[in-house]
C-alpha cells in the first residue's frame, strides 16, 4: 500500500468519524430537540447540541469537499453526498452505499 493510498483511507475515517456524529446530532436536534422546544417549551436539548451540531456540519460539508476530490467522485454522486447532510439518515445512508 502506498502512501497516497493510506492518505486517503485516513481521509475516509476522518470522513465517516465526522458523518456519522453529523448524523447523530441532526437526529438529536430534530426529533428530542425540537419537539422538548415547541410542545414541552424545554431548549435545553436545543442549546446544548446546537452549536456542537454547526460546527459538525461545517465539519462534514468540508471533510465531503476533500473526499469527492481525492476519490473523484462524479457530479450526482458528489450531489448526494452534500445534500445528505440536510437529510435526517442522510449521512448514515451516504456512508452504508459509498464507504462501507
Amino acid at each position: 500500500m502506498n502512501s497516497n493510498t493510506d492518505n486517503n483511507d485516513n481521509t475516509i475515517k476522518l470522513f465517516k468519524g465526522v458523518s456519522f456524529l453529523e448524523g447523530v446530532s441532526y437526529i438529536l436536534l430534530m426529533f428530542v430537540g425540537m419537539p422538548m422546544k415547541y410542545m414541552a417549551g424545554n431548549d435545553v436539548v436545543v442549546k446544548s447540541v446546537g452549536m456542537p451540531h454547526g460546527i459538525l456540519f461545517l465539519a462534514y460539508i468540508i471533510m465531503a469537499l476533500i473526499v469527492i476530490y481525492k476519490l473523484k467522485f462524479n457530479g450526482k454522486t458528489s450531489f448526494a453526498i452534500l445534500i445528505a447532510s440536510l437529510i435526517p439518515f442522510g449521512t448514515f445512508y451516504i456512508n452504508k452505499k459509498y464507504f462501507s
